[in-house]
């Protein structure tokens, strides 16, 4: 059984004054993708992660304290992709390959700070698309582990009538992410868990998580020929370590 979890961390040195660390030890994933890790690996202790067990892979941003994107895995991958076919400054995607699988790290941008982040955002998922449909002619096991900055349906967010208009929740990108799918990925949470109120991210401000009135921006999307290894999928709600929580599936392989 191998478990892969994605988390968006907020800053993993802030992560990690949280108890990250124990939480990972307790947790034991095989894999654990990470996304806006706002660090560069020198930064920190990697002896920390090492004691733990793990191989530690970094793709940060150019920008200090912004972005990045990491994967760490108890096995050592056959081969690490750092960055894509795009000039990636913003540290946003990473891939390790085992065998025949490969899992990818990614970090989707935010569409908040207006129109002209919203048309980068979007030129950058098509971009993305155009990417992940050539690996899947050489890779066609693949595990895209990340925050999409994208709820997919109504059920994804907690008021799907008043965020209508929301970054995040936009009718363009709710379309890419539905199309994204449809090219042969599957929502591995919703193929075990159809139930509502499962979200993945929290604002900060008018007590948003005691309220459970959150976001499902954090998926683990797996490419169909793996559709019989997934054996179950869920999120941990209660890892309190960013504004995120991790989303874990579990699969044969």
């Amino acid at each position: 059984m191998k478990k892969v979890i994605t988390y968006n961390l907020n800053g993993i040195r802030s992560a990690m004054s949280k108890g990250w660390l124990d939480w990972v030890n307790i947790v034991n994933p095989d894999v654990i993708c990470v996304q806006e890790i706002k660090a560069h690996a020198e930064q920190l202790n990697l002896k920390e992660f090492n004691e733990r067990g793990y191989y530690n892979y970094w793709y940060s941003a150019e920008k200090k304290g912004y972005s990045g994107v990491a994967i760490f895995t108890k096995q050592e991958p056959d081969h690490v992709e750092y960055g894509w076919d795009y000039d990636d400054k913003e540290g946003r995607v990473i891939r390790a390959d085992f065998g025949d699988v490969s899992i990818i790290s990614v970090y989707i941008p935010s569409s908040t700070s207006g129109e002209e982040r919203l048309m980068f955002k979007m030129d950058w998922l098509a971009r993305f698309q155009n990417y992940i449909d050539k690996l899947k002619k050489t890779r066609p096991n693949l595990i895209i582990c990340g925050d999409y900055n994208i709820c997919h349906k109504p059920i994804d967010i907690h008021n799907p009538i008043s965020n209508a208009n929301s970054p995040g929740f936009l009718p363009i990108e709710r379309a890419w992410i539905d199309g994204f799918m449809k090219t042969g990925f599957i929502d591995s949470l919703r193929h075990f868990n159809p139930n509502p109120h499962q979200y993945t991210w929290w604002s900060f401000r008018a007590n948003a998580r005691a309220n459970n009135k959150g976001w499902r921006i954090d998926y683990n999307l797996v490419s169909e020929p793996m559709e019989k290894s997934m054996k179950q999928a869920y999120i941990l709600p209660e890892a309190k370590h960013s504004d995120h929580c991790p989303m874990v599936t579990e699969f044969d392989f």
